[in-house]
């Protein structure tokens, strides 16, 4: 079926190191009557429309329509977007239930303690870990920190394993169900009692180190920090300095303020910390996830409607 589209040529922009290839998106978009192209974003001279991962500054006086994969826009000058009368949308909800398998899966590796063997395996290890380090997931309590989108999916998959699950955001939420939500506010009071501290709000200026030696300190000694958001939320020295002091048990962490997290990085060698990639969207159907909201969004703009996910 051919959607219809206010655009001539839609230009997926190269994107760097990004798992999902350009290509494969072009080749999901195919129902659209629109001409999609792989371009260098020094060519999008005759492209009216532009997907992309993060801000160009060849954008601006050049396309009507940017589409971002990611959720984060801080890079993008929504001042001068609007000012353009440059449409911008994001891909928020897309990753949601992805990155909360990911964080369900940091936990159960950290409760079982199944990094260690994974670590001993090139070893031909088989040495158990002490009788009382694993512990029962299910048995364990967690605070979400940020209950949008993904955070609502991090707590309802945690409830569904029987884990006492509370949370943190700006504003009251009731649909989630949650005994308690706590206001930013009271952070500290609210990561005192869980096992996992869980961080998926969004960067903000407002959220910038959020979690710094105070929030650190008022977790449990057996606690482990799950950060499958953004590495700023974090502040990264006082959380090496938790870890090492052994005021909190240990992290599973994807994201870094520096990325790639710096060889030298003392994070490498924590028996207690699984660092990854910033892989944790990473899907074979992430594409797929894109590919339709985009599609959504040209028929929302075709027919003069508000698209999904807007920002400006």
């Amino acid at each position: 079926m051919t959607v219809e589209t206010p655009f001539d040529r839609l230009a997926i922009v190269e994107w760097g190191d990004h798992p999902c290839p350009p290509e494969h998106l072009r080749d999901l978009l195919t129902d659209l009557d629109c001409e999609v192209v792989v371009r260098d974003v020094s060519d999008l001279a005759d492209c009216d429309a532009a997907v992309t991962v993060y801000h160009h500054e060849q954008f601006l006086g050049s396309v009507d329509w940017v589409h971002t994969i990611r959720s984060g826009y801080e890079d993008f000058p929504l001042d001068a977007y609007e000012a353009g009368g440059i449409t911008l949308t994001n891909s928020t909800g897309v990753a949601g239930d992805l990155v909360a398998e990911s964080a369900l899966g940091m936990m159960l590796a950290q409760a079982k303690g199944l990094h260690h063997y994974r670590d001993n395996q090139g070893d031909a290890d088989w040495e158990r870990t002490h009788w009382e380090r694993p512990f029962e997931l299910g048995r364990a309590s967690v605070c979400v920190v940020g209950l949008g989108a993904l955070g609502s999916s991090v707590a309802t998959r945690a409830a569904a394993l029987g884990m006492d699950v509370w949370g943190v955001d700006v504003r009251p939420v009731s649909a989630l169900g949650l005994d308690r939500v706590y206001d930013v506010s009271r952070l500290e009071e609210a990561v005192a009692d869980a096992r996992f501290v869980v961080l998926t709000a969004p960067l903000r200026e407002s959220t910038r180190g959020l979690v710094g030696a105070e929030a650190l300190v008022a977790m449990r000694e057996d606690a482990f920090l799950v950060n499958v958001s953004r590495g700023e939320i974090v502040e990264q020295n006082a959380l090496v300095a938790a870890l090492e002091s052994g005021e909190i048990a240990g992290a599973a962490l994807d994201v870094f303020a520096t990325e790639p997290l710096e060889p030298e990085s003392p994070l490498w060698e924590m028996d207690e910390v699984i660092v990854t990639p910033h892989a944790a969207a990473q899907s074979n159907n992430y594409g797929e996830k894109v590919a339709e909201l985009v599609t959504n969004n040209a028929t929302c703009l075709a027919a003069d409607r508000e698209p999904w996910n807007r920002i400006v």
